[in-house]
């Protein structure tokens, strides 16, 4: 049954999240009003997806919920920051209180998580799309930037890739596979989870980080450009999963979509060589998943290397919204 849009709020989202200390006034007003920690800098950010272009039309609604969400706390993540608020636009084509009940648990879920408050947002009538705008905070200063990274940096990334984009791959049919034979990767597309304890710990050890939402290549690119650097990247140290490598080793054509092929949300970064120790120091403490991949050079070139040292030439470096071949 359809249900108005005040009592779609109210029924979905005016209830459901952490109370905060910060957050004055929520839900209900014109707009939301919030107190921001002394001596912390705010960082914002913001996201859309739509459907058939960041998840595919018959994607469940847990999910959509889920990862509208962590795609923003993912960006929070590469700062170095504590998230804290988020608002929701949420455009649907109907009110259906099935699709909403499983959208919200999803939201919430992750939002439970890291103690976030839906402090506001908007409710309109067209093709499925979803906007989150995120809130938190940093010690003024300290936020990890893209920028920073100099000759001799290492290059590391956590967790492992390319696993949102086998499961993409099953799903539309481009790897003759069952997609129901591949939970683990079906999870990691649509329920990522955002790196945001690895990235508050790398603060004053990565000299720039990036999330990696349109493929390990291109935000490498971009936090290369952002630095004026470049970089070698060697190609049998990226860590993939055991089910990833297994498609992998069946079908080797896939290697170049899976550095290019985006929604890892995983961390990228750069750390000098005075503070490697503390970043395996940090890793053991807190069971993180660092991987070196490569190291920052003076050529303002990014190359791919194989295990013979040779450079292996990549196609398509990253997902890109306007390009022409698309």
């Amino acid at each position: 049954m359809p249900v108005t849009e005040f009592e779609l709020i109210q029924r979905y989202f005016s209830r459901e999240g952490q109370p905060r200390s910060d957050v004055v006034l929520g839900i209900g007003d014109d707009a939301a009003l919030l107190n921001p920690p002394a001596g912390q800098q705010l960082v914002i950010a913001i996201d859309t997806l739509v459907q058939g272009v960041h998840f595919p039309a018959n994607t469940l609604p847990y999910g959509i919920g889920w990862k509208a969400l962590a795609v923003n706390l993912s960006d929070l993540a590469a700062m170095g920051a504590e998230p804290a608020w988020f608002t929701l636009a949420l455009t649907l084509p109907e009110s259906s209180e099935a699709w909403l009940t499983e959208f919200s648990r999803g939201l919430f879920d992750l939002a439970n998580q890291y103690g976030l408050s839906l402090v506001g947002g908007d409710t309109t009538r067209g093709p499925l799309t979803v906007t989150v705008q995120i809130a938190g905070y940093v010690p003024t200063g300290q936020a990890l930037l893209r920028a920073g990274a100099g000759p001799g940096d290492r290059v590391f990334v956590t967790g492992s890739l390319g696993d949102a984009t086998l499961a993409l791959q099953l799903l539309t049919g481009q790897l003759p596979v069952p997609a129901q034979n591949y939970p683990g990767l079906l999870k990691r597309l649509n329920q990522p989870q955002p790196r945001i304890e690895e990235g508050r710990a790398l603060g004053g050890i990565a000299s720039c980080a990036i999330d990696i939402s349109d493929g390990l290549l291109a935000d490498l690119q971009h936090m290369l450009d952002a630095s004026d650097v470049g970089a070698e990247i060697y190609l049998p140290q990226i860590p993939y999963s055991t089910k990833a490598r297994q498609l992998l080793n069946r079908y080797p054509d896939i290697r170049n979509s899976l550095l290019s092929g985006g929604d890892d949300y995983e961390l990228c970064f750069c750390v000098a060589p005075d503070k490697l120790q503390r970043l395996e120091q940090i890793a053991a403490e807190n069971q993180f998943q660092f991987t070196e991949i490569g190291q920052v050079s003076d050529t303002k070139e990014l190359r791919c290397l194989d295990a013979a040292g040779q450079v292996v030439e990549i196609g398509t470096r990253g997902y890109t919204h306007f390009a022409k071949d698309r």
